[in-house]
């Protein structure tokens, strides 16, 4: 076994939130009427994808009927429908539809985590609580020794990302990036230089790419369309070609 492996099987029998705890089992007791044949996988949600990735994909946490039900980040709901969709024209993902951890989908040069790694309440998280789930995300950027493009889905997601600089011994570059749709920032120790969009980080380091979350209060609303969300993966690739 693998220590990606191994940590997200540290990952899925976390207990360390009683409050997350709760709301997860009891979610997937009381299921949705629509998904009574299901067996909710009710635990801690595991990262995946090819672990030696180029492109990083930060979220925020599992949706309580999404993740939480079907076992598998993004799958399940309609931000799912949006990611998966996005990452298969661009070659990074062998299939557009995400139905179950057991589906055979498959990540190319790509690896999906979330600040969170349970279904939170109301959709929000604790501070406290981002804060525990914190040092798998740092354990994952160790292991992910390949990363050089991260693609934070919101801002929670954002700031989790940059949360992990002063553990990893890394000092956060001053300004503080500060998170918009579209922002793109090529992180360099203690500078930040904005990205030259030619496919070249010069060496610099990892590109973070700032992104509306494909959540539907932001697809439906028009904040975030199509156009808007493919922009940010073509971006990506074009870093990474």
């Amino acid at each position: 076994m693998s220590a990606l492996e191994q940590l997200q099987g540290t990952v899925i029998s976390c207990t360390h939130c009683p409050r997350l705890v709760a709301h997860r089992e009891a979610v997937a007791e009381k299921k949705r009427a629509r998904y009574l044949s299901w067996e909710y996988w009710g635990k801690p949600l595991p990262s995946f994808g090819d672990p030696k990735a180029r492109l990083l994909i930060v979220g925020l946490a599992p949706a309580a009927h999404g993740g939480n039900r079907t076992g598998r980040m993004f799958t399940g709901d309609r931000s799912g429908d949006w990611l998966y969709g996005t990452l298969y024209k661009f070659g990074f993902a062998s299939s557009p539809h995400s139905s179950h951890r057991q589906d055979g989908l498959t990540l190319y040069d790509a690896y999906i985590t979330a600040a969170l790694h349970c279904a939170p309440p109301a959709n929000k998280p604790l501070p406290a609580e981002l804060l525990n789930c914190r040092p798998y995300l740092i354990r994952e950027l160790e292991l992910l020794n390949q990363i050089r493009v991260v693609v934070a889905l919101g801002k929670i997601a954002f700031d989790s990302y940059l949360g992990t600089y002063p553990a990893r011994g890394l000092q956060l570059p001053s300004p503080r990036p500060r998170f918009g749709h579209g922002v793109t920032y090529t992180l360099e120790g203690t500078s930040l230089r904005p990205l030259l969009l030619r496919g070249d980080t010069g060496g610099y380091g990892i590109v973070l790419i700032g992104s509306y979350h494909p959540s539907q209060q932001n697809t439906q609303t028009g904040r975030l369309t199509r156009e808007m969300f493919e922009g940010i993966f073509q971006s990506a690739r074009q870093v990474l070609d």
